[in-house]
């Protein structure tokens, strides 16, 4: 325990549970499965969004039915909903540890996605026909009641919608929660489904790639979207030691900043992004030399990948060897204010494996010498710490360093309660 911030277990913030609805199916472990094996999940899109060409990544059916079989849960809140139970699995429902946890929830469609096109038409006769229960959901905080509502939880709820960095936000902000005792345990991730207003959005700005992204590729053309959710379980390691909890891993450092520059564009040199990684390396207290793998943003888009590989040129300049990256959104695409939850979830894979997961497709990386853009085949290697890396539009950057656990043998999942 000596690497922990101030040996002091009480300020010390663990994962203690983790939940994933993916394109690969409901939990961590199908996540870990897919992934190692190298599996795509981006595929043509065909007759489900209207007027749409292109390629996605859809889970396929959700993985939870309410007893309440009303319509005013979106399709991002469902998926929520399954993330946070799945996180929670190991849980006694009726325990105080779950019932006075606190959730913060990240989205940026939420009930956006129920919003048929057609409503254009006749936004009237929409309503009347049954729209109405839907427009409940619309707000980007109705994900995180759907969970609190659905756990029966009566701690702080809260939600955040900034743009891609959104569910990296959540699990930070979550962590400075825990750190000033607003709570004693969160729940922290994001959700956000497949939605044509998104789809056509990001196609106005001529940032879809019709085939499977390639990011950090010098033919890169654009990303792809995907849908999902995923959900962390935060705690002190006091309180995950009290209860006996597993520890999945140790979130060692955290930070957060704005470009300042551009709504939609990065800041070229990813000055914001740099500092950002700067600030959370000084947190947690660790050397370029000690992150053992970075699991970028990545996205695909010709701007991004410049921005993101400038600053990690700045952040590794003097790391003796170049820092291992990849982009994972190559997978399963890019799942908007989930990406960083489920990239979280990811690299905590990458940590528990020792696994270096490689982006796929990429055969002639961008020119970074202190980089070594991870392509081919998956590498085994020890990984004491690995940082995950969020960007978004309106300029907001997170960084999150993960660490492994070794407190106890966690299943993934929550701990026992």
């Amino acid at each position: 325990m000596s690497d922990l911030r101030s040996n002091d277990p009480g300020k010390t913030i663990v994962v203690t549970g983790v939940g994933v609805v993916s394109p690969y199916g409901v939990g961590l472990d199908c996540l870990q499965e897919g992934m190692l094996a190298g599996r795509c999940c981006l595929a043509p899109t065909k007759d489900g969004y209207a007027g749409f060409v292109g390629t996605t990544a859809a889970v396929c059916g959700l993985p939870l039915s309410t007893n309440r079989a009303d319509s005013r849960y979106s399709r991002s809140d469902r998926m929520a909903m399954g993330a946070a139970r799945d996180a929670v699995r190991n849980f006694d429902c009726e325990s105080a540890a779950l019932r006075e946890s606190g959730v913060l929830m990240a989205s940026t469609v939420a009930g956006l996605s129920e919003i048929d096109p057609r409503i254009a038409e006749d936004p009237a006769a929409w309503y009347r026909r049954g729209g109405l229960a839907r427009a409940a959901s619309y707000p980007a905080a109705h994900v995180a009641d759907a969970v609190g509502e659905h756990l029966g939880i009566r701690g702080p709820r809260c939600a955040i919608s900034a743009a891609c960095a959104s569910s990296a936000m959540a699990i930070a902000l979550a962590a400075n929660m825990l750190l000033d005792g607003a709570a004693t345990m969160m729940l922290a991730g994001g959700s956000d489904a497949l939605c044509p207003f998104t789809l056509s959005g990001f196609s106005s700005l001529q940032a879809l790639d019709p085939e499977p992204c390639r990011p950090f590729d010098q033919h890169r053309k654009g990303l792809n979207l995907g849908e999902g959710a995923a959900v962390l379980v935060l705690e002190t390691l006091a309180a995950a030691l009290a209860r006996k909890a597993g520890v999945l891993a140790v979130l060692r450092g955290w930070a957060m900043t704005n470009d300042a520059f551009h709504s939609t564009a990065p800041q070229t040199q990813g000055n914001g992004l740099a500092d950002c990684m700067h600030l959370c390396m000084e947190m947690a207290e660790v050397s370029g030399d000690e992150i053992g793998y970075v699991n970028a943003h990545g996205t695909g888009t010709p701007l991004n990948d410049v921005a993101e590989s400038n600053a990690y040129e700045t952040v590794f300049r003097e790391r003796h060897r170049p820092i291992p990256v990849s982009s994972t959104k190559s997978y399963f695409g890019h799942c908007l204010g989930a990406a960083g939850a489920l990239e979280s979830a990811i690299t905590i894979v990458a940590l528990r494996c020792g696994a270096l997961l490689p982006t796929l497709r990429l055969t002639d990386p961008i020119e970074s010498p202190s980089v070594e853009w991870l392509r081919g085949e998956l590498r085994r290697e020890a990984l004491p710490l690995a940082m995950s890396v969020s960007a978004g539009f309106g300029g907001s950057n997170t960084a999150l360093i993960f660490g492994s656990g070794g407190f106890g043998d966690g299943e993934f999942g929550g701990g026992r309660s």
